[in-house]
């Protein structure tokens, strides 16, 4: 590992003769020999795997073994800087394909949908073609050298209204709208296929390309949304009993505890909050609607905002959507 690393010596003297030359004719020259003395004998050895049919794969799933030891042998943090720096400039968006997955896509390809779904997994074939019917779409993003490995795809509703729940969107049962007549398209979830490249931002470039290409085929559209999960927004609501206060009224509090037959508290409350079954019942749920999308608004505009974020945690291969909306006019 450390013999294949920049020559420290040779480091070194490149480093004294650039900051001698510091504005000076010589000076680029000089950054030009800094820049080749820190560029270590393994970064040329991965350059020639691009040479190699399977070699840009080889990285990727090389990356990923790596990942799993770095936090038990900190010195392959190097390697793994290198490779990520690598694997970015190879993949770098102006390289990639968008291309839109069908139900008459290859048995291979679906099945590495099912396989990576991250969001909302598909539980079934016919799950799957109900994600794929004329009234969805699912685009990914491929990379020449690996053109049966999608990066990172995204599976978009074309419906001819803001969704408020994803259980419409999924359910297989429901009848088939017409996509022609489509107003709006939800994107419902997004999921990377790749661990190896993880650091390598596709997700908004993603999202661009589709918006474009919905909007040549389907000139109706004018809303463009995400339908997103929050999954820290339950551990953030936990430690923020102030956000209990401001999204639960006193009038919430007397409805909720007669349906529910609880105490009247918002400690009540929570603790109905933790079993399920709430979601169910037709007394309940539409009573708890309102002061939820209160408690989830006040996490969006203050616990997300930039310095306020709680820790970030991973729901499957990058999981998740920004919440955002879009009009066109």
């Amino acid at each position: 590992m450390h013999e294949f690393a920049p020559d420290a010596k040779k480091v070194t003297t490149a480093y004294q003769v650039w900051q001698q030359a510091m504005g000076s004719g010589e000076q680029w020259q000089a950054e030009a020999a800094l820049r080749t003395a820190l560029r270590s004998p393994r970064l040329r050895i991965l350059t020639q795997f691009n040479a190699l049919p399977q070699g840009v794969k080889f990285l990727v799933n090389l990356r990923s073994d790596l990942m799993r030891y770095m936090e038990d042998d900190p010195a392959l943090r190097s390697l793994d800087r290198e490779l990520e720096h690598q694997l970015g400039s190879w993949f770098d968006v102006g390289f990639l394909e968008l291309q839109q997955i069908t139900w008459h896509s290859s048995a291979a390809l679906l099945e590495t949908l099912i396989r990576y779904e991250a969001v909302h997994e598909i539980r079934s074939w016919a799950d799957l073609k109900n994600r794929l019917d004329s009234d969805r779409r699912c685009y990914a993003f491929f990379h020449p050298r690996m053109p049966e490995e999608p990066l990172i795809f995204v599976e978009v509703a074309l419906i001819n209204r803001l969704a408020d729940n994803v259980q419409t969107i999924l359910d297989e049962h429901a009848p088939l709208f017409d996509e022609t007549r489509a107003d709006t398209a939800i994107f419902y979830s997004i999921s990377n296929t790749q661990t190896g490249l993880r650091g390598v931002s596709f997700g908004n470039f993603l999202l661009k390309r589709v918006i474009d290409d919905l909007k040549h085929h389907f000139p109706r559209l004018t809303t463009f949304a995400t339908l997103s999960p929050l999954p820290l927004l339950r551990r953030w609501a936990q430690s923020n009993d102030d956000a209990w206060t401001y999204a639960f009224t006193q009038n919430d509090l007397n409805n909720i505890s007669k349906a529910g037959s609880i105490e009247n508290s918002r400690a009540a409350v929570r603790q109905l909050l933790d079993d399920k079954r709430w979601t169910d019942d037709k007394r309940l749920a539409p009573l708890l609607q309102a002061p939820l999308t209160r408690l989830a608004a006040r996490y969006l505009l203050n616990a997300k905002q930039p310095g306020n974020a709680p820790p970030q945690t991973s729901c499957g291969s990058g999981c998740q959507l920004s919440l955002r909306q879009r009009r066109t006019h």
